[in-house]
């Protein structure tokens, strides 16, 4: 596990898209395609913006969604609309293929059995993502994963539908998908995280996201995020070349 701090979000979502952007083209280069789950959020979407400059075989790449608030297509409160507006249009050219998760299905259930058969069959069976990025709520709670939600216990599913947070239920990937990644790539921002992330990185596994394995991992937060850790490391200038 490797975690950065960075001196603010424009430069956590800059970072982020150079740690993400590596994966992904080294995933190209010895598998010919590449893998990405991305989190919702205003995060993410700073991070989606910078990594759309990166110059990637974006032909060869597919994206999938960690979660998604089961909503109509075109409500504000999809995911989905963060992918378009932040990647999909900011690229110059042909983008990534995107699977985007079923959640306008009436049944939920028939939507999260339907997009695990997707990722068997585009990413492996058991899927193995090349990359999954994932965000930190002031709950504790990644992806849809919120703390006393039944979805914790679910072990034999790669995508679960929860209970309602926040005023929808949702679709959500599930410990086991996230523990399979190949890298996963937490954005922290922001000083109601502090407390949170404090907690996860001392490993209270009370909070859902301290449920995620360790292993090839990368934390980049911000210094407001990383207000309350005991260790805030300076920012590897070397691994931030080019």
């Amino acid at each position: 596990m490797s975690l950065e701090v960075l001196d603010s979000p424009a430069q956590l979502a800059d970072r982020a898209a150079q740690v993400i952007a590596r994966s992904l083209q080294a995933a190209v280069d010895e598998r010919g395609r590449a893998t990405l789950a991305v989190s919702g959020g205003s995060t993410p979407g700073r991070m989606l913006t910078a990594l759309a400059r990166r110059d990637l075989p974006w032909e060869r790449i597919e994206v999938f969604q960690v979660d998604e608030r089961i909503a109509a297509p075109e409500h504000p409160d999809r995911n989905l609309g963060l992918l378009r507006s932040c990647l999909l249009a900011q690229l110059p050219g042909p983008g990534p293929r995107v699977h985007p998760l079923p959640v306008e299905l009436a049944d939920p259930d028939v939507a999260a059995t339907r997009a695990a058969a997707l990722l068997a069959e585009r990413a492996g069976d058991p899927p193995v993502l090349d990359v999954v990025q994932l965000g930190l709520g002031a709950d504790g709670h990644t992806a849809s994963l919120v703390p006393g939600d039944p979805a914790l216990a679910v072990t034999d599913r790669d995508i679960a539908v929860t209970g309602p947070y926040q005023g929808r239920r949702r679709l959500t990937a599930t410990f086991p998908l996230l523990a399979r990644a190949r890298q996963r790539v937490w954005l922290v921002s922001g000083g109601t995280k502090a407390g949170a992330l404090a907690r996860v990185l001392a490993g209270d596994r009370s909070l859902p996201a301290a449920r995620v394995p360790t292993d090839h991992t990368c934390w980049l937060v911000d210094r407001d995020a990383a207000a309350r850790l005991s260790l805030d490391p300076e920012p590897d200038h070397e691994e931030s070349r080019p």
